[in-house]
């Protein structure tokens, strides 16, 4: 039997340009309610700064965003898809949550005072996979994943933990 929360949960992913928190380039949010998806969010922003540091790990340049919007413009539509959640699931949670509160401080909005998960640790203590990259814990658990796609690894957040509450482990 499935162990279905009622409760929504969120899972979110960044996507930066450089080494600053604040240069997110890409933000993807999928939203979970009685243990089925019923929202994706994906969108590309354009960062505070030209120069992209890791267009080699997820292939996005200064061109591909120069003409979006902002953090800023974008805040409103991302806190409607947090609002609500229990809690948000991101691999290595404290990277995107540095990323969101940077983001927010940038742009002069509040970050929502949400509780995270990490699914990098609840691979760790629910199937004891090491390592604990997003592709090996994907891999293990047969999660489609075309990695660094912000939307592919957000759904892949959720689809961890939604295989973790199949397991059993309850999220209060």
């Amino acid at each position: 039997m499935k162990n279905k929360t009622s409760a929504r949960f969120a899972s979110i992913d960044f996507e930066t340009a450089d080494r600053g928190a604040d240069s997110a380039c890409a933000v993807a949010v999928v939203t979970i309610e009685n243990g089925e998806i019923v929202n994706r969010f994906y969108q590309l922003i354009r960062p505070p700064r030209q120069e992209f540091e890791f267009t080699y790990i997820h292939g996005l340049e200064w061109e591909d965003v120069r003409n979006q919007p902002t953090f800023r413009e974008i805040w409103p539509l991302l806190e409607e898809h947090l609002k609500d959640a229990k809690f948000v699931a991101a691999h290595n949670a404290g990277f995107d949550r540095s990323v969101l509160n940077a983001c927010c401080a940038q742009a002069g909005v509040t970050p929502p005072r949400i509780r995270y998960e990490c699914t990098m640790t609840l691979a760790r203590r629910v199937w004891r996979i090491y390592p604990t990259k997003l592709s090996d814990v994907c891999r293990r658990l047969e999660i489609p994943l075309c990695h660094h796609r912000a939307d592919s690894d957000a759904e892949a957040c959720a689809r961890i933990v939604l295989a973790a509450m199949e397991n059993g482990v309850a999220f209060r």
